[in-house]
């Protein structure tokens, strides 16, 4: 009998998730519609990243989905939707080599989003990235 792990399966319903979202039919709205800011965020542990690592659906248009949605919402907007421009916060981080992976899939603004970045560990990513990789059990 073979076991998935718990990440595994929680990862699968979120990608899961994302994609029902985003192919669910537009909404006909009278007023201006706002494009929909919608990612599925995930940061994998190890090097090369496993594919098991802990996931957050990221949702702007209210924020919801995720323990810092205001505050990631707000870093997004201020860069525009381009996580790698957030700017860096100036703090130390220790020398210890604990590679974790983000990963970002979506929309902002009804612009896609894609990004990748490996980093050697969580604080630097966390200096790098602000609040949007600011995930349950990283």
């Amino acid at each position: 009998m073979t076991h998935t792990p718990l990440k595994a399966v929680r990862a699968g319903l979120l990608t899961a998730l994302v994609l029902l979202v985003c192919a669910a039919p537009a909404r006909a709205d009278a007023g201006h519609p706002a494009p929909d800011s919608l990612l599925l965020l995930t940061v994998s542990h190890g090097q090369p990243p496993s594919t098991a690592g802990s996931g957050s659906l990221l949702r702007c248009d209210p924020p919801h989905g995720h323990r810092h949605a205001e505050r990631a919402c707000a870093e997004l907007a201020a860069a525009d939707g381009d996580i790698a421009a957030i700017p860096a916060k100036d703090v130390f981080c220790p020398m210890v080599h604990a590679p974790v992976t983000a990963h970002a899939r979506g929309t902002w603004r009804g612009r896609p989003v894609e990004y990748t970045e490996t980093f050697p560990n969580t604080c630097v990513m966390a200096a790098r990235t602000g609040s949007v990789f600011a995930l349950d059990g990283v």
